[in-house]
């Protein structure tokens, strides 16, 4: 039981990353469709200040979200096996993922022709994460979704968290979860 929970938690970090991205598509969406953004035209702010306050309310809900599911991890067994350096860095490329994908519903929100359609257009980046390494090695996985799962997105920045939080070997996921990222 502690080891598939030690197992599983980096993924399901990643998949609260991957979450946060459709409450900020839906805000900018509803945004767009109410007329906020053209009364902020008529102000004397940057223009893309509405939207960077938005990325910076999707970041710190993340986090924030990020933070009970570490709590509700610790409360099932969880616990971290490496320095505070580490964790260090596994709470960054959380961050930095969280900004990366929150950036990237920006357009989403835009391009919607309405909040509906805005809340389904981030679904792939919901639905990657279960395609990964976050619940079962891609090893065990058959042929097809194996080599998927190796070469998506989401399993190089599990295996960084995992290497960061458990002290497993880390190879170049972490330059890769930091290139997807970018």
């Amino acid at each position: 039981r502690d080891a598939y929970i030690a197992y599983l938690t980096p993924g399901i970090l990643i998949l609260t990353v991957a979450s946060g991205v459709s409450s900020t598509a839906i805000v900018i969406a509803m945004d767009k469709h109410e007329g906020i953004v053209l009364r902020f035209r008529t102000m004397s702010i940057p223009r893309a200040a509405v939207l960077a306050g938005h990325v910076v309310n999707g970041l710190l809900q993340t986090m924030f979200s990020i933070l009970l599911i570490v709590a509700i991890a610790m409360l099932t067994g969880f616990r971290t096996t490496t320095s505070p350096i580490e964790i260090a860095g596994a709470i960054g490329l959380l961050a930095l993922a969280s900004l990366a994908f929150t950036w990237l519903a920006v357009p989403l929100g835009l391009v919607s022709n309405s909040v509906e359609t805005a809340s389904n257009l981030p679904l792939p980046l919901l639905l990657l994460p279960f395609f990964g390494s976050g619940f079962v090695p891609p090893e065990s996985m058959p042929w097809p979704i194996s080599w998927f799962a190796e070469y998506q997105p989401f399993t190089p920045m599990i295996e960084t968290v995992r290497g960061l939080l458990l002290g497993t070997p880390i190879g170049w996921s972490g330059l890769i979860a930091l290139g997807w990222c970018a």
